[in-house]
Parts: structure tokens; sequence; C-alpha cells
């Protein structure tokens, strides 16, 4: 008798921790302030991400020319279809490219998608991802705590449920604050 439960005590923890696992390829980051990000977007708005604060945020950076980012791009728009309401608030920037560039990649594979346009590159070299497409997530609080660099399916269940749990004041990891 001891034996079954500790057996099942045991799966209780194994699927406990299943649950706890990120996605594939997100990775955790220890909390570093996120910087500035304003910009214009496509039709010359003024946005600044510091308005969004209290919020999450899905800071993403890509660029038409990346094979990677063509085929996530519908993915990401599936995503704030199937988020919106959630208090995610999405941000999609574009680096560095013409607006004829842009126009033109977005209409064929995103349409609904309204970029910030980094025209000069500087947002993007601010934040410093290792590559595009690069995904930011930052915390209500305006710290990165995830990213994701590459590709994915945003709108698969894995991802779409990850990102509708992510908590209200994520928890500080060990030695940050």
């Amino acid at each position: 008798m001891n034996r079954a439960r500790g057996c099942l005590a045991l799966a209780c923890l194994l699927v406990n921790m299943a649950a706890w696992a990120l996605p594939p390829g997100i990775m955790p980051v220890a909390g570093r302030p996120a910087p500035a990000l304003q910009l214009n977007d496509f039709n010359g708005k003024p946005c600044n991400l510091a308005d969004t604060a209290g919020h999450w945020r899905f800071v993403h950076f890509w660029a038409s020319w990346c094979a990677p980012c063509r085929r996530e791009m519908p993915s990401i728009q599936q995503a704030m279809h199937r988020l919106a309401g959630s208090g995610i608030e999405f941000v999609v920037v574009n680096t560095a490219e013409s607006e004829d560039d842009v126009f033109t990649f977005l209409a064929s594979v995103a349409p609904e998608i309204l970029p910030l346009m980094d025209t000069d590159g500087l947002a993007t070299a601010a934040w410093q991802p290792r590559g595009l497409p690069a995904t930011f997530l930052v915390d209500p609080q305006g710290k990165i705590r995830y990213q994701a660099l590459g590709g994915r399916h945003w709108n698969e269940p894995v991802y779409l449920d990850f990102l509708r749990h992510l908590p209200v004041r994520p928890a500080t990891p060990a030695g940050n604050k």
C-alpha cells in the first residue's frame, strides 16, 4: 500500500513538473530591464512600450528577408487573435527595412499586423537580439523574463497556453531583484 502511494505521489510530482516546463525554444531571462522602445507604427503613429506597463508585452523583432520570420508571422497574427483580451500586448518591430518592403511582405502573409518601424535599426541594436526573428516577453514591471530566438509556431496550443498563463507578478529568479 505504501509503495502504491509512493508511486502515485511520484506520478503526481512528474505531471506537475511537466506543467511547469517551458515550451520548446522559450528561455528564461534573469529579469533585466527592457530597453526603451519608442517608434512609429506603419501609419506614422508614435508608440511607446512604456505606455503598456502593467501588462505582459510580446516584443518581436523581424525582417521580411528572414526565412524563419516569413514562416512565423502568420502564426503571430493568429496568436494575436486567439489571445485578444488576455492582457498581453503584442509589439511587432520591423528591423531597418523600407515601408514598401514591409507593406508588400505583410500584405501577403499577415495583413492585420501593424508593425513598428525601426528604420535606422537603433531600437533593435538596443535590445540586442542574437539574430532574427527574436521575441522578448516583458513582464508588467518592465523586465525581460523570457526570450525566444528563431521562429516558432506561436499559434500552437503549447505556446498559447504558456502566454495565457504568464503570472501577473512573475517570481524573481534567485539572486535577482
